[in-house]
């Protein structure tokens, strides 16, 4: 079973490749947790998605050791996500350096992930064990009665005390299937345990021819060549308008935790070493 990651992105604000930074008690990496995480929940092959000029780093650092760690029992690849991988009779904007954004970033392993259903999430974000354990029972339990899922959190367990933050927040119904994500760039106040999006999800198959078509009508309608981008949340909603199956929500307790501001470290760090003494990770 496949797990997506994607770590493409430079986080500005940050100021540096978040995903290569040390923050473990023995200098791992957040995607060291993640991947730890994701093997012991039941993955067995991990795609990370990254820029072309950042390989022999990725290789270097952590593709290579993660494949060793696991005793062979993880397959390692790497897709590029590229400003020129565009369909065709399109062509990069003049002056545009900007990524094409998530959704894009997905497509960019399309050829690996071989029409087959997945799990997606973002290379900077600690989400904990029982986000890879709902992923993976997701997936397990096939797909017919809901085209995808995505694990929501309590708005309460993702905040940063260091600056502000951008979150979509879920409406679902009785079911557990989501209405709606609102992202829509407004100040509001916000209920502590309303469920919010941290881009972790598990789609089928189908989402991929979905998304190409999506990005082609994205590119087609494009309003702001240097900047726009072409979000994952808005490529899973299309689908799943036009698949006529559900999104479901399955909500987790675990603490969010994300490096957004460099003043996050810190908290990361002493949250990996607690959970290193306790015994819920390795030394």
């Amino acid at each position: 079973m496949t797990l997506l990651i994607m770590a493409a992105g430079l986080g500005s604000r940050y100021g540096g490749l978040k995903q290569m930074d040390p923050v473990g008690p023995n200098g791992e990496f957040i995607l060291d947790y993640t991947v730890y995480d994701a093997v012991r929940a039941g993955f067995d092959r991990v795609i990370f998605v990254i820029r072309p000029e950042n390989e022999q780093a990725f290789r270097e650092t952590l593709g290579d050791r993660i494949a060793s760690r696991h005793g062979g029992r993880v397959e390692v690849r790497y897709a590029f996500q590229e400003l020129s991988d565009l369909p065709e009779g399109f062509s990069v904007p003049p002056g545009r350096e900007k990524q094409w954004g998530t959704a894009h970033a997905v497509l960019a392993a399309r050829e690996l992930l071989r029409g087959e259903g997945f799990a997606v999430v973002n290379a900077d974000d600690l989400y904990g064990k029982e986000t890879f354990r709902l992923l993976h029972n997701f997936l397990s339990g096939g797909t017919e009665s809901a085209c995808g899922c995505m694990v929501g959190f309590p708005l309460r367990n993702t905040m940063t005390e260091n600056g502000t933050v951008s979150r979509g927040v879920c409406a679902c119904d009785e079911s557990g299937c989501l209405l709606d994500i609102c992202e829509d760039g407004v100040w509001h106040p916000l209920d502590k345990d309303c469920i919010v999006s941290m881009n972790a999800w598990a789609l089928d198959g189908g989402f991929l021819r979905s998304a190409e078509a999506g990005f082609s009508d994205f590119l087609r309608t494009l309003k702001d060549p240097l900047k726009q981008e072409y979000y994952l949340p808005t490529a899973v909603w299309a689908y799943r308008n036009q698949c006529g199956r559900p999104l479901r929500v399955l909500r987790t307790s675990d603490r969010w935790y994300g490096v957004t501001y460099r003043e996050d470290r810190q908290r990361v760090v002493e949250h990996l070493r607690e959970q290193t003494a306790n015994g819920a990770y390795p030394s």
